[in-house]
């Protein structure tokens, strides 16, 4: 037992005290909070829904706690009992935004394009509510192999986002210069070595000390812009369907096959997350858990069309904060769910978070996705990779990276299908669940077959 949770400080079912609670789960807010509000500031920005961006942004905040909370602490059959945290998912941003312009190209208001984008979103949870239902009869899907190659998309997917920060962040004015690059690595460079250290309050502090040393530098040498908290409004409020709630049939279709494949990259997620808290990832116990963590991803996903925001999934981030810290307690869940919770209620506590650095965010979050990808290897290298699975990960893994670095490979295709594809993750999940299910296996060989076919020496000819 003591060999199974060596490199873990705090195991699933311990309670560490408040400090230990406080540092880990402000590490793992700090890992999550942009990956939350991101989406809500891309569709807002490109509908032009300036008006509410802060309100919709207090309710990501605020649902992303609500959902962790109910994931962490699964109640009855809802929830993986996992410290997983809750998110808006960047998967659904190009069928949004096709459904929003849509609606804003007829002339409709601000309040009736997010009246539709809430009524998709609660219709396609549905899906993915009964999805859930039958995902453990699905063992021939979600194997070691296609879980592997997935969790390995999702790390690899996210290190893009992680790059981009480091380097600036997307469309900065000063994008990849000297002095971005040299913050980003710096501040990676401070995790990992505090990270190495023997002393388990220097490894816990790690993500903390290294942002809180950037953003530091950063204030001292160019100051930190705090203009945008004036905008702010001193609370908010959560009013479910505060916009009302519309639905569009031909706008459905891409959103509830997206909620199909989220399930799946939900599924790679929880495996990394159990493999990461030295937890089972087969049986009935790991299937238990994939099953009522794909139902709590869909009931919140619910609860976010019914209070104002976009669909929620599990976020694979926050894998990388577990190994990285070694506490994989429960108990720290709730502190993440509560502190979400708070910031929801409170704008200004969210946008002193969001004057932090892109490249501080950068250098922290790279180390943590890439930390992800390693998981979804180590789970690959535990199953026999033969040519045959070989071959279905080359395939997936193709396709993914493919996806990522050449987008316009797409273009051609339907909207719908090309709204799908476009998400790394689910090209990966597709291919190698397509691979791995019609594929044919290689025929089982006795020990005297295996004998006979084996190549013979020069003086056994």
């Amino acid at each position: 037992m003591q060999e199974k949770h060596q490199d873990l400080l705090y195991s699933l079912h311990d309670k560490p005290n408040a400090v230990a609670c406080l540092t880990a789960a402000f590490q793992h807010m700090l890992a999550s909070f942009i990956g939350v509000i991101t989406p809500t500031l891309i569709i807002s920005a490109t509908l032009g829904l300036t008006e509410h961006t802060a309100y919709l942004i207090c309710m990501a905040l605020f649902v992303s706690g609500v959902g962790t909370f109910i994931q962490t602490k699964k109640i009855g059959p809802v929830g993986s009992g996992l410290v997983a945290i809750q998110g808006t998912s960047f998967a659904f941003i190009s069928a949004l935004l096709l459904a929003g312009m849509k609606v804003k190209n007829e002339g409709g208001s601000s309040e009736e394009i997010l009246s539709l984008l809430f009524g998709l979103t609660l219709a396609g949870a549905v899906v993915e509510v009964v999805f859930s239902l039958f995902v453990t009869q699905l063992k021939r899907i979600i194997t070691p192999l296609t879980t592997g190659i997935v969790i390995t998309a999702i790390g690899l997917s996210l290190i893009n986002v992680g790059m981009t920060d480091l380097a600036g962040g997307f469309n900065a004015e000063s994008f990849a210069s000297l002095d971005n690059l040299g913050l980003g690595v710096s501040v990676l460079l401070i995790i990992v070595f505090l990270n190495a250290s023997n002393n388990h309050w220097v490894r816990l502090s790690a993500i903390f000390v290294g942002m809180t040393v950037g953003t530091g530098y950063v204030w001292v040498t160019k100051g930190l812009d705090f203009s945008h908290l004036t905008t702010l409004p001193a609370i908010a409020i959560p009013q479910p369907f505060a916009f009302g709630i519309s639905f569009d049939i031909t706008l459905f279709l891409p959103i509830a096959l997206i909620y199909l494949f989220t399930a799946i990259e939900t599924a790679g997620d929880l495996t990394a997350n159990s493999l990461f808290c030295k937890e089972p990832v087969s049986g009935p116990l790991y299937l238990s858990r994939i099953k009522g963590g794909i139902l709590g991803d869909g009931l919140n996903s619910m609860i976010a069309g019914a209070f104002n925001t976009f669909p929620n999934t599990t976020f694979g981030q926050n894998n990388g904060v577990i190994q990285l810290t070694g506490i994989a307690s429960r108990k720290v869940g709730f502190f993440v769910a509560g502190m979400f919770v708070f910031v929801g209620l409170f704008p200004a506590v969210g946008g002193v978070l969001q004057a932090i650095p892109k490249p501080v965010l950068g250098g922290a979050t790279l180390v943590m996705f890439a930390m992800v990808a390693v998981g979804g290897l180590k789970l690959l290298a535990s199953y026999a990779l033969d040519r045959r699975s070989s071959l279905i990960t080359a395939c997936a893994l193709g396709m993914s990276i493919g996806v990522m670095m050449v987008p316009s490979a797409l273009s051609q295709l339907p909207t719908w299908l090309e709204n799908v594809l476009l998400s790394p993750v689910t090209s990966a999940g597709l291919t190698a669940i397509i691979l791995d299910l019609t594929l044919p296996s290689a025929p089982q060989t006795t020990p005297q077959e295996a004998s006979e076919s084996a190549p013979k020496t020069q003086g056994e000819v």
